[in-house]
């Protein structure tokens, strides 16, 4: 798989993306996403602003993740094991079904922990909802640590909050 920063002109085929994704997660009874969000206009915003990235398989995008420094206010909450803020967030990885399971996303995540490393940020921070065990399972298999969680969106459960280092001795202790 290539993964490269996301152009502007791929809004659609990056829709197509989400739009199986959410129906393979609410096929599954996880509602942490719907035809509400994520929406064409906070996916255009992450186009514009540059921080969008995309998967592509024989000239096929198949995945998407947004990485940058900013982090949802109530991620202020959360003790995190970093006390430095020097992180990076991830927000909004989704593969199309068609590649589940098949490594897709380990690799858009390791992508974004060699995008932090590069630009000398030593965490990732990243929320999940609670109703979503495949998520919580994928991404404490990448070693991330559940640290608390939070009430990030109204009529929806709690979002769990993960944090993994980066460097090779664990700066947080």
């Amino acid at each position: 798989m290539y993964i490269r920063k996301a152009k502007t002109n791929e809004l659609n085929q990056i829709m197509e993306v989400y739009h199986s994704c959410v129906k393979g997660m609410i096929d599954l009874g996880i509602d942490q996403w719907d035809e509400s969000y994520p929406n064409r206009e906070v996916i255009e915003k992450d186009l514009e602003i540059g921080d969008y990235y995309v998967g592509i398989i024989n000239d096929e995008i198949v995945s998407g993740i947004k990485i940058d420094t900013k982090q949802d206010p109530t991620y202020l909450t959360i003790d995190w094991q970093d006390k430095t803020n020097n992180f990076m967030v991830v927000h909004r990885l989704c593969a199309k079904t068609s590649v589940w399971s098949k490594g897709v996303g380990k690799q858009m995540m390791e992508f974004a922990e060699n995008l932090a490393l590069e630009n000398k940020h030593i965490s990732m921070r990243l929320d999940t909802y609670i109703n979503n065990p495949k998520a919580i399972a994928f991404y404490k298999r990448l070693g991330y640590k559940q640290l608390g969680h939070i009430n990030l969106k109204p009529n929806k459960d709690i979002y769990y909050c993960f944090e993994k280092s980066l460097t090779l001795q664990e700066p947080f202790s």
